[in-house]
């Protein structure tokens, strides 16, 4: 016993007792723990398309990634109308096919920017 254990008995204090508190360290070293998230991350990407390969890569990021993706479609629009309209096919395939949402964020004379979304990402347009 410590000499405040011995004062503090003769004072007239009960004596506290306590239990050994179980070393859960040896425990959790030994086992591997991790915490995943109730939702993954998804990546935001933002991209000028330049050719129609690069419309397919967005394709391949919404409908198999599951990334949103905001497309500036200003460059293709400039190109001519083919490329445009290419464009314009894989966005009704994305929207009929696959429950991808397109909202346009911007338009200008070097500008048209739109989000592309997965059917599993909802955007909620208020205002």
């Amino acid at each position: 016993m410590s000499i405040i254990d011995n004062l503090k008995r003769s004072l007239g204090f009960e004596e506290e007792t306590r239990e050994p508190v179980p070393d859960y360290s040896e425990d959790l070293l030994e086992n591997d723990y991790y915490i995943a998230p109730e939702q993954p991350f998804y990546e935001i990407i933002l991209i000028r398309p330049r050719t129609v390969d690069d419309i397919d890569y967005v394709f391949d990021q919404i409908v198999e990634e599951n990334n949103p993706v905001i497309v500036d479609l200003g460059f293709l629009e400039n190109e001519g109308p083919d490329p445009f309209q290419r464009a314009g096919e894989k966005i009704k395939i994305l929207r009929k096919n696959h429950n991808a949402e397109a909202i346009s964020l911007c338009k200008g004379t070097d500008k048209n920017m739109i989000i592309l979304t997965p059917s599993r990402i909802k955007i909620i347009k208020k205002g």
